[in-house]
């Protein structure tokens, strides 16, 4: 496979960000289904200018879950990448993975958190680890950039050899709070 076209531009975004997008390429990560998010700027970006991988613009962050169900019958490993807020849009569809026992891995942007200034970002914020985890998604939290990539590989090979749906929980702390 060839290199990517786009390197590690910092101005993107952090690090971690990019250590995350190489480590996921590493472990086999083919498929990036998203909707739009700044806390996923660097995935996203580096995702639509990499020539070995798909990267899926989304109407709705359900329609991933179906998506990596399919890929996954073909034999692709891919991730979701939402913010905790889309999260909510997902529950109904986890049935899928819970009962068809197709592994996935959401990589999930919180909000509403450390340092939240908008009010509308709070509730979902709270109810994400419960409702995720109330549908059968093991939860994996990260608060520092250190964590990234060990929970990264920990929920890939979680979710694809126990065939299990996994959220990587990357915190507010870790993302930084947005003003309003």
């Amino acid at each position: 496979m060839g290199e990517p076209r786009m390197a590690r531009d910092l101005t993107l975004g952090p690090e971690w960000s990019h250590e995350m997008y190489e480590c996921l390429k590493e472990q086999g990560v083919e498929l990036f289904c998203w909707v739009p998010d700044g806390g996923h700027k660097v995935p996203i970006a580096r995702s639509l200018e990499d020539d070995d991988v798909i990267s899926v613009p989304l109407t709705r962050e359900d329609e991933g879950v179906a998506l990596l169900a399919g890929a996954h019958l073909g034999k692709k490993k891919g991730v979701l990448l939402v913010q905790s807020s889309g999260a909510g849009n997902c529950i109904n569809m986890l049935s899928l993975t819970a009962i068809g026992s197709f592994p996935l891995v959401m990589l999930v942007t919180m909000r509403g958190e450390f340092g939240e200034q908008n009010p509308w970002q709070v509730p979902m914020g709270k109810g994400t680890e419960p409702s995720l985890s109330a549908m059968g998604v093991h939860c994996l939290r990260c608060d520092r950039p250190e964590d990234v990539v060990p929970t990264t590989i920990a929920a890939l090979n979680m979710a694809y050899k126990s065939e299990q749906a996994v959220a990587v929980l990357l915190s507010q702390k870790l993302i930084g709070a947005k003003g309003f």
